[in-house]
């Protein structure tokens, strides 16, 4: 068969397959991320059905995946929110880091894979999915729940550390040394607070700059300006992703708007494409050896990640039983922690497959925590002789949705649509 009619039909079968799975499992009310991977470790290396007319094309559209992604959570946010945020939510967002981050950390150590490898697997354990997350708290109607403002608190912390976190990650990755590593975050947060900076005052004259009543000029305007600002990102060390995240917060209003809508299927499809990828370069032979380690750090980190979220519910005044729902349903890992591990795999092979086996437990794992942590919790108190009273059940009720929140109600099974006003 000749070449590009191999990659045609390759690339159709991946796309249409993509589709029918991401069907499937809307059906069943699950997050399409882990039938993504399966798919992929289903016709990758040691597959069924190994891919190699589409690999090429594959790898860089994976590549775009990532990008897209972090370019639509920064539309999602404006500066005045994240800085806002950070200044409001940043004891839940340390002890976040400290409880979730240390058992990835510990668990490379201990397998042997060095400070590079612990880095990585300590953002794979740190970072929660919002989009799994959103999905949850709108099938269980809790959107307009005391909890729901702590844990998009949460969210957008851990979003604002992955300009930070990513940089130093690609850094240690390229072996350029400590001088080299301290470089690339100095740059990072130069940018950041740059970028911050910059849309804070200046955000109208950007968004003016970049806007078109013409949707096609937006869109390119946009994408090239994001895959440009991506490339020299990496160049210096700092990561595309990061570079895509700070065009995507520059941008407000009207032109973040339009922008999202227009990029949206883009991002569902390329990261679609880029979960697949991590799943055909990993060998399914590879799991099984290491489910054990998967599992058990699956565990350890469910039960820190519902003590995150306990600790920074109670701390915003949140009752017993809203405390447990907001910790149950911080549970679940998913796009972020495989585009960390993404990143890695390529200098720490042996990230792979733990990360693998790790997000298919949790994004399934995570949605039952969200709807059970809270009644058991509730059982084991009452048995101990305790109970949540009246004033506890007043301080957990239903109010009214901020926008924010009604946003939330749109989000899909595999990346949040916005959880913030974007806002000039």
């Amino acid at each position: 068969m000749h070449d590009t009619t191999a990659l045609l039909v390759e690339l159709g079968a991946v796309i249409l397959g993509l589709g029918l799975l991401g069907r499937f499992a809307g059906r069943i009310g699950l997050s399409p991320i882990p039938l993504y991977l399966l798919a992929g470790l289903a016709f990758g290396h040691g597959g069924l059905i190994p891919l190699k007319a589409s690999e090429e094309f594959t790898m860089v559209g994976a590549e775009i995946g990532v990008i897209l992604l972090l370019l639509l959570l920064g539309l999602e946010y404006s500066a005045s929110e994240l800085v806002t945020s950070l200044k409001t939510q940043y004891p839940s967002g340390a002890v976040d880091f400290v409880l979730n981050a240390t058992p990835g950390a510990v668990a490379a150590l201990i397998l042997g894979w060095g400070p590079v490898g612990a880095v990585a697997l300590a953002g794979v354990t740190w970072i929660s999915s919002s989009g799994v997350i959103a999905k949850v708290m709108t099938d269980l109607g809790r959107l307009g729940n005391r909890e729901t403002p702590v844990i998009l608190g949460v969210l957008v912390m851990e979003d604002l550390a992955m300009a930070v976190y990513l940089p130093l990650l690609t850094a240690m990755l390229a072996g350029v040394g400590l001088a080299g590593g301290s470089l690339a975050l100095v740059i990072a947060l130069g940018a950041v607070g740059l970028v911050l900076y910059l849309a804070l005052r200046h955000g109208r004259l950007i968004s003016r700059a970049v806007s078109s009543d013409n949707p096609e000029m937006l869109l390119l305007v946009v994408l090239g300006l994001t895959l440009l600002v991506a490339g020299v990102a990496q160049q210096l060390q700092v990561s595309a992703a990061v570079g895509a995240f700070l065009v995507g917060i520059a941008l407000s209003g009207e032109v973040a708007e339009g922008a999202r809508k227009l990029l949206t299927p883009l991002r569902d499809l390329f990261a679609a494409v880029f979960f697949v990828f991590f799943g055909l370069s990993t060998n399914p032979a590879d799991i099984p050896p290491v489910l054990l380690p998967a599992a058990l750090l699956a565990v350890i980190t469910t039960l820190t990640k519902i003590g995150t979220g306990y600790y920074a519910a109670r701390r915003a005044g949140v009752g017993p039983r809203g405390r447990w729902r907001a910790g149950g349903t911080l549970v679940a890992r998913g796009e972020f922690s495989i585009v960390i591990a993404g990143l890695a795999v390529a200098t720490e092979p042996r990230i792979g497959p733990i990360a693998t086996a790790y997000v298919l437990i949790l994004v399934i794992v995570g949605p039952l925590t969200a709807r059970w942590t809270q009644p058991v919790a509730a059982k084991i108190e009452a048995r101990r002789g305790g109970g949540t009273g009246t004033r506890d059940a007043l301080a957990e009720g239903p109010v009214a949705k901020s926008a924010p929140e009604r946003r939330l109600g749109s989000h899909d099974a595999l990346t949040p649509e916005p959880v913030g006003e974007k806002h000039e």
